[in-house]
């Protein structure tokens, strides 16, 4: 016998709630995912899935995003971070981006983060490929540590 569920109107999960400092999206390449994980740092993920629940944010951040193919930026901002920053709270406590991406895509190398960082108004901090190497890992940790300090300083 089968059963059939109710069908009606599909309601969004409630939000998941983050304070996390660094956030990021990864495709299900993992490529991202990777990379931050080797960072040794406290994390959010954006989830993959619209059916999942969404992710905000409780405390500033900074964003580490991949770029998708595409030309001349079109279609290079996945739509889970379009749809992450769409979120007025977040999109206020982002403080900066960090770029992954292919330096096969030529001018459209990280792409996603320039169009982030360019129309949210926060710098763009860091670009690596792909996975990164050990020594963007430090680059990036190194700068974190730095970033965080100095706008620590500045909101006093």
């Amino acid at each position: 016998m089968a059963v059939s569920l109710p069908s009606g109107p599909q309601h969004e999960a409630a939000p998941v709630s983050t304070g996390s400092q660094l956030i990021y999206f990864s495709s299900a390449s993992e490529n991202t995912s990777r990379f931050v994980m080797k960072l040794g740092r406290d994390s959010a993920r954006i989830p993959l899935y619209p059916k999942d629940a969404p992710l905000l944010a409780t405390r500033p951040f900074v964003l580490v995003v991949p770029t998708y193919g595409g030309t001349g930026g079109e279609g290079s901002v996945p739509k889970q971070v379009i749809r992450f920053l769409n979120n007025p709270q977040n999109r206020k406590l982002l403080r900066g981006v960090i770029g992954a991406g292919n330096t096969n895509f030529g001018d459209n190398y990280c792409m996603a983060a320039d169009i982030i960082a360019a129309k949210c108004q926060v710098p763009h901090l860091y670009r690596f490929e792909l996975m990164g190497t050990p020594e963007d890992v430090t680059r990036v940790n190194q700068g974190l540590d730095t970033f965080w300090t100095r706008l620590s300083q500045t909101q006093k």
